[in-house]
């Protein structure tokens, strides 16, 4: 499948226009995050505007977020490896710490030069993930900077690309889901080999004469609540103002048709209809409507 879509460019472009407007203003990536391996593999430049991770044969790399965070709405601006990119992942997701944590995922599988990226996405809550959900994008991710967003509150997990929503993960704790909640988490993101796995389950491995591999990131904006010396920045009486909007945040109709939209023409893989995986029964929270 080339990036050619499934649906006219007209109705990409309503989907466009239609979308979930973003305020992304641009964060600075030396006030808000830390390079934390990589051996110089990444670099923050043109003053903290732009950071780059790269990947050859002795190492990827990666940085994390100063802060930590317990809610919160996540942008975040990228460009992927162009051209060649099997075997690669890039990540960006954010996470807790030890054998309990939990854990919000969009990974990018890299591919063969006009074949797609695969997005994969997955939700962790008290260690335990397998909900992983995957899809083509109706654009090339390579060729420009495109907002990648997790909206994360005491409701749901919801992930959208250009405001476009792609998948909704809903608190079930009503019928005994563990749902990400108490867990403080940080931002972390990394470029690395994965070629026993990322491309075609192995087949295709990472053709080392195109390295250094590059990613591009820009324009990180957090309006969340930040968890320091065991307490949130977001007092309970300014959870409901409208800078906090997203804390109570859903999908309204027309969100949901978009969501649906994407889900039709351009998911590759759904846990909840893997009924192989799963012989004792679907999980739970694939039962809800």
């Amino acid at each position: 499948m080339a990036f050619s879509s499934k649906v006219s460019s007209s109705v990409v472009l309503l989907l466009i226009v239609g979308s979930l407007c973003l305020v992304v203003s641009a964060g600075n990536f030396y006030q808000d995050m830390d390079i934390t391996w990589g051996d110089g593999r990444a670099k923050i430049l043109n003053n903290g505007n732009l950071l780059t991770l790269s990947l050859d044969k002795t190492s990827g790399s990666g940085f994390q977020s100063k802060n930590q965070y317990l809610f919160g709405k996540i942008d975040m601006q990228l460009k992927l490896v162009p051209g060649n990119s099997a075997g690669t992942v890039t990540a960006y997701y954010l996470s807790s710490q030890g054998p309990t944590h939990d854990e919000i995922d969009f990974e990018f599988l890299g591919n063969l030069s006009g074949d797609p990226y695969i997005l994969h996405t997955n939700v962790f809550s008290q260690g335990k993930g397998n909900r992983e959900q995957q899809f083509y994008l109706w654009f090339d991710p390579t060729a420009d900077f495109h907002t990648y967003s997790i909206l994360w509150n005491p409701q749901s997990i919801i992930f959208s690309v250009d405001g476009t929503p792609i998948r909704e993960f809903k608190n079930a704790e009503s019928i005994g889901v563990p749902y990400p909640k108490n867990q403080p988490m940080r931002i972390y993101s990394s470029l690395w080999n994965a070629d026993d796995w990322a491309t075609r389950g192995g087949l295709v491995k990472t053709d080392w004469t195109k390295a250094p591999f590059t990613a591009s990131y820009r324009n990180f904006n957090a309006n969340a609540c930040v968890w320091s010396n065991g307490k949130s920045s977001c007092a309970s009486s300014s959870k409901s103002s409208a800078s906090n909007s997203w804390f109570s945040q859903q999908l309204d109709s027309t969100s949901q048709g978009r969501m649906k939209w994407v889900q039709k023409n351009y998911m590759i893989y759904n846990y909840c209809t893997d009924v192989k995986r799963f012989p004792q029964g679907l999980p739970q929270e694939c039962k809800m409507s």
